[in-house]
């Protein structure tokens, strides 16, 4: 919450103004004192369209709608005044965030939570349209969520499926990506119940997979897609699949009406429905509530009005457009015909459709939050788009999972931070690790010039597949846990390229190994495992340590074992015969545990070293006992045990109810790296390859490692560590060159 400004009234009919909560191009929302002591969300329309009595009819129009209806899953309105000098209108406040931020904070909800979400806006839907209205904006940013439930708010546009007030034909109100095809089509009148039910579908498609089902990006492509193509659904829970697809049906009479969608819901919740929210969420949700109420008596206060220039950057939400010609296509015409025949409206006039209301009501709550470490000045902070791109669902999905949590809480950082020229909005997009997916979304990516940087993806074969699609778009890419070789060029590495990788290539591995066998436990006879499942990473690494080692007088051999079934018994046997006293595996966590289980039966009890391959739960499981000793070389650290990354972990666990997931600091760091690259003296850097240019330049002292690029090594050819596994736990012991071992 931001304090008052000078210019804002004290008081709209009985309610005393405290705060600001939010504004945009049309109003702003105060929270405010109601007469009997409770609080309120009171919305006061601009002076500069009070004047409009068109507009001032429009208001009048929302305060009606909204005295409608009646549902316990509709924030309730509680007065108004469309008649006043400042047009103003008072609903009850809910604490809780938008499903919008939460989505962007905390990733997808679980399939309960998303079936308990789903029937109470079905609900709410039904209470709508039982009293002839259709909502026309239903999208994460007007869902708030409280611990019973969530509610529907702002009908600024909501309007009878018959009329044509505002909804021309010809003219598209409402959020593209939430749109039905009919309002995506500008039909105007006659867009009915069913057109909030292809908006619903898009909700929980979005809510269950963190991915819009008609994609991102320009909103021609959003709007084309909405038209003509199916959605995509992957990842729905099948709970859950039959009602979205019933809802996203290219024909409204073939969707489900509110009350059967809500049927249909209602019999997929389990029994448990109290319990919806995500931990963090319900967390959230109790903070803010007990910081408003903690303030009591307050008493308002105010600062200094915003500058012309701050004024002019409260625009109205871009989620609003105008389609001045949306043409049928030709039959048979192809998708990239239909594009020839879309025209769009400029970004000016869709600021002036969004005098509907429908957009701007809660737009703090969709990305910038309102009042979130808002600036100690008034001066304008630049916001700058940064998407995330990784795998949050599949293979390496606990991986990206931890980066994007890291990764939220360094944007946090930043927009509490009132010293910096910007702000930064993070957009999550989830490849599932598919190569295939990754390039589809880097295409989209690059085409969104909202978009000035991507933080990811999570593997080396997703970002291989995105690679030459980000380099041609002069794209800034900073990723934390891709570890391909560089670009070689008669510059040096990585010169030529918009890619800032923060982990060091996996064949760096071999350094930290030659530390440990070498200083630590003084090994003179090595046994070296090349498993092939790795492919061309276990025998760069066996090539690597072999040479070294041998150029120190040591004895060692190398033996390749298939990327099929492996004899780990047998293999055992060889590391005996061969009177080994260190072994190195390059395998993976099953291979890696089950070898180590192997060894340990032999009574083998020499060194055992393997790389971040084989480190997680799976091989502790698969070890059991044996899993005690071994020695891990990574390109990652436990925050957990790192003393500059003590308040970050704090903060990890306060939000999110665990301890940090490898590579979450170092998604921590990158943000802040990038945040640092972007701010050039007093100002923020808005083009894509000034930022690139930029990323050579800037040296970050972070949590996990010092980010700094030099022409012969490319970023942090040293942020190598080394683990061991005591008691069936990871230990980390350092930096791998001053690691206590």
């Amino acid at each position: 919450m931001e304090p008052l400004r000078t210019a804002d009234p004290s008081r709209l009919g009985d309610y005393r103004l405290l705060r600001r909560l939010g504004a945009g191009g049309m109003g702003v929302v105060f929270l405010a004192r109601a007469p009997g002591g409770a609080f309120a969300a009171v919305k006061v329309v601009r002076a500069s369209h009070a004047g409009d009595a068109g507009f001032r009819a429009r208001f009048r129009r929302e305060i009606e709608v909204a005295r409608q209806v009646d549902s316990p899953w509709v924030v309730p309105l509680l007065d108004a005044d469309a008649d006043a000098e400042d047009p103003w209108l008072a609903t009850a406040f809910v604490p809780g965030p938008s499903l919008a931020e939460v989505l962007e904070e905390h990733g997808p909800l679980s399939p309960v939570a998303v079936c308990v979400l789903g029937l109470r806006l079905a609900e709410a839907l039904d209470a709508v349209h039982r009293t002839g209205l259709v909502h026309r904006d239903v999208k994460p940013g007007n869902v708030l969520l409280a611990p019973d439930g969530p509610r529907l708010i702002d009908f600024g546009i909501a309007r009878a499926p018959d009329s044509t007030a505002l909804t021309s034909t010809g003219v598209i109100v409402g959020s593209p990506g939430f749109l039905s095809p009919e309002q995506a089509r500008a039909r105007g009148a006659g867009i009915g119940p069913p057109s909030d039910m292809f908006s619903l579908g898009c909700v929980l498609a979005f809510a269950a997979t963190g991915v819009r089902p008609f994609g991102g990006g320009a909103v021609a492509g959003m709007l084309l897609r909405t038209v003509y193509d199916e959605p995509e659904l992957d990842g729905i829970p099948a709970a859950l699949e039959p009602v979205v697809r019933a809802c996203l049906d290219k024909d409204p009479a073939r969707r489900p009406t509110a009350v059967d969608a809500g049927a249909a819901l209602d019999a997929a919740v389990p029994a448990d429905r109290e319990r919806w929210l995500p931990e963090p969420v319900a967390r959230l949700i109790a903070d803010r509530s007990a910081a408003v109420l903690a303030m009591g008596a307050i008493e308002p206060t105010r600062v200094s009005a915003p500058t012309p220039t701050a004024r002019a950057n409260e625009s109205a939400s871009a989620d609003v457009v105008t389609v001045t010609s949306l043409k049928e296509p030709e039959p048979g015409a192809s998708a990239m015909s239909r594009r020839r025949f879309l025209m769009l409206g400029s970004t000016g006039a869709a600021g002036v459709l969004a005098a509907g209301g429908g957009a701007w009501w809660w737009s703090g709550r969709d990305g910038q939050r309102a009042g979130a470490g808002a600036s100690p000045s008034s001066a304008p902070r630049t916001e700058l788009a940064v998407a995330f791109q990784g795998d949050l669902s599949g293979a390496a999905g606990e991986i990206g999972r931890a980066q994007l949590n890291g990764a939220r809480l360094a944007v946090a950082h930043v927009n509490a931070d009132g010293t910096r020229p910007l702000r930064l909005r993070l957009r999550a997009y989830d490849d599932g690790g598919e190569p295939d997916r990754t390039l589809d979304r880097a295409v989209r990516l690059v085409e969104d010039e909202r978009v000035l940087a991507v933080l990811g993806p999570t593997t080396d074969a997703c970002f291989l597949a995105a690679e030459t699609t980000y380099t041609k778009a002069v794209m800034p890419v900073v990723s934390v846990s891709v570890g391909v070789p560089p670009q070689i060029s008669e510059a040096g590495p990585t010169t030529l390229r918009s890619h800032a990788q923060l982990s060091p290539t996996e064949d760096l591995l071999a350094a930290p190994c030659n530390v440990y066998l070498t200083g630590s436990v003084d090994a003179r006879k090595l046994f070296l495992v090349e498993d092939r499942a790795e492919g061309d990473f276990a025998w760069t690494l066996c090539n690597y340590i072999q040479r070294a080692l041998s150029r120190d007088g040591r004895d060692t051999a190398v033996t390749s074992v298939g990327a099929g079934r492996l004899d780990h018994t047998a293999l055992a046997g060889q590391v005996m015969a061969a009177g080994a006293d260190a072994v190195v595996f390059s395998g993976g966590q099953e291979r890696a545990g089950a070898f180590a289980s192997a060894l340990r039966e032999a009574g083998f009890s020499g060194a055992r070293v393997a790389t971040q391959r084989a480190f997680g739960t799976r091989f502790l499981k698969r070890a059991g006992a044996a899993a005690d000793g071994w020695v891990f070389a990574t390109t990652f650290i436990d925050p957990t045990a790192a003393p500059a990354a003590r308040s970050f972990t704090e903060a990890y666990r306060a939000r999110y109810g665990e301890r940090p997931g490898w590579y979450a600091a170092e998604a921590y760091d990158a943000v802040l790296f990038l945040a640092e690259v972007c701010a050039s003296e007093d100002s923020a850097l808005v083009e894509r390859g000034a930022i690139v240019r930029r990323m050579h330049e800037v040296d970050y002292q972070g949590i996990s490692r010092t980010v700094a690029y030099t022409t012969d090594k490319g970023y942090n050819s040293d942020a190598l560590f080394l683990f061991r596994t005591a008691e069936g736990e990871f230990d980390f012991l350092g930096q791998y060159q001053k690691a206590d071992v």
